[in-house]
């Protein structure tokens, strides 16, 4: 069955073939930040799930079923790489010890593992699947989800395990920071987060992160970092590194030498960090980094994608679906590593917004995500970071919705979501706006009018 949406009065598709950069275009030639390709007085065409047609809605093709929109500004749904939205308790006395003045140093992450480790697995399946129904409520269509609140074999197993539940994008964040009953023996947790508890969480993974962070006593240096990142690639995970939120360090360019899809907080940088960045882009091939030393399957085999996943109610549109299309996600798949800014966090801590213009700039591709999590930063809202991102990064409308869309698709090594060219997944957002400035425009104000996924009205 074929649907047509039209009467939109402005659509945004980040589809080459309108101006627009997609997911594959970020960092190459003709890669444009703020290429977010409007279609004025435009209409959609969905088949079986993807998009078959864009254009004037004047020369529109007919379809079996036709949606007005009214003027309503359309944009491919959210992707939102980077959140820890399956955890127990909460640490709102934390958030306004802090607002009084108390620094965040990320000791707090304690609480939530003592929490996690003492919740029913009912108990955190609950709590996911309502914050990914939230987050589905706001525009997001694509969600990344970490572990990291376990520290022990069986939490860690089962967190990924109910996160594969609600996305094909789960990443394993073992080494999130040292548990306390490993405080003095660092070493021991190394070899446990490498060794047992890798090989328990990886057939329920895409991803392997870590938390690199020297300024953080009980976040990783830069040789254990190294350790748990090629570890996990040995396994056929793809990298991630949390990097640089607390003060400059190791973690960008750790990024780029093991070719991590996606280095996320970049809020303190130098010199070299922005240019390691950029070089990434332009010679991912020639990093220095043998990618036949830590041999990756592509992601459409080995821990590409569960067998088991199943659709359910409140559930971003790739949840249950066979044919997610993908990047190679190893270090020689000829891609840079993506800089996620999450200003959400920023937000929270009262902590200094990462630098977008000097990335931006320097020609690295930004994604913009929300890190919802229940310590630096609990909110789920893509809006929201978009709107922050504008006012407080001073990033354009159009860099922060491409930004939030087709570079968390980049930052994920996706090629099927964060755009609307012809054949993507018909994963659209409607805004209750003439135009995709006003996310930023109108902060804070409830402008998600619908939400589509897979070319099936979810909100």
């Amino acid at each position: 069955m074929s649907v047509l949406l039209t009467n939109i009065g402005e659509l945004v598709t980040n589809d080459p073939a309108h101006g627009g950069s997609g997911p594959g275009l970020a960092g190459g030639e003709g890669f444009a930040p703020d290429g977010i390709g409007i279609v004025p007085d435009a209409a959609v065409v969905i088949e079986e799930g993807r998009i078959a047609w864009t254009g004037p809605a004047s020369s529109a093709p007919a379809a079996d079923d036709v949606v007005d929109l009214a003027g309503r500004c359309v944009l491919p749904g959210f992707v939102d790489s980077h959140s820890h939205t399956v955890f127990a308790g909460d640490r709102a006395a934390e958030f306004a010890a802090r607002m009084t003045g108390e620094p965040y140093t990320g000791g707090g992450i304690a609480t939530t593992v003592a929490a996690t480790r003492a919740a029913s697995e009912d108990d955190l399946r609950a709590r996911g699947r309502a914050l990914v129904r939230e987050m589905l409520a706001q525009g997001t269509t694509t969600v990344e989800i970490k572990s990291g609140y376990g520290q022990d074999i069986a939490t860690e197993a089962r967190t990924l395990r109910i996160a594969r539940e609600l996305t094909p994008e789960t990443t394993y964040l073992g080494a999130h920071t040292v548990p306390a009953e490993y405080a003095d023996d660092r070493a021991g947790y190394i070899d446990l987060v490498t060794g047992p508890m890798l090989a328990a969480c990886a057939p329920h993974a895409r991803w392997v992160d870590v938390f690199c962070e020297p300024a953080a006593p009980t976040a990783f240096d830069e040789d254990e970092s190294r350790a748990v990142l090629l570890a996990g690639l040995r396994a056929g995970l793809g990298a991630r590194v949390h990097g640089n939120q607390l003060a400059a360090g190791p973690g960008v360019r750790l990024a780029v030498e093991v070719g991590a899809a996606s280095v996320d907080h970049c809020t303190h940088l130098t010199d070299a960090d922005v240019d390691a960045l950029a070089a990434s882009w332009s010679g991912a091939a020639s990093r220095g980094f043998a990618p036949e030393a830590v041999r990756l399957a592509d992601a459409e085999a080995g821990h590409g994608r569960p067998a088991d996943v199943r659709p359910g109610v409140g559930q971003p549109a790739d949840v249950g679906s066979g044919d997610v299309r993908r990047f190679d996600v190893g270090p020689g798949a000829g891609l840079g590593t993506v800089a996620t800014l999450l200003p959400a966090v920023e937000f929270s801590t009262r902590s200094p917004y990462p630098d977008a213009r000097r990335l931006l700039a320097a020609g690295v591709p930004v994604a913009l995500a929300t890190d919802c999590n229940p310590g630096s930063g609990y909110s789920s809202s893509m809006p929201f970071v978009v709107a922050l991102a504008v006012r407080e990064m001073r990033m354009s409308p159009a860099e922060a919705l491409w930004s939030a869309t087709a570079g968390g698709a980049a930052a994920l090594r996706r090629d099927d979501v964060g755009h609307l060219g012809i054949g993507a997944r018909a994963d659209l957002t409607v805004l209750d706006a003439p135009s995709h400035t006003y996310l930023s425009y109108r902060p804070g104000v409830p402008l998600i009018h619908q939400v589509w996924q897979s070319g099936t009205r979810a909100v």
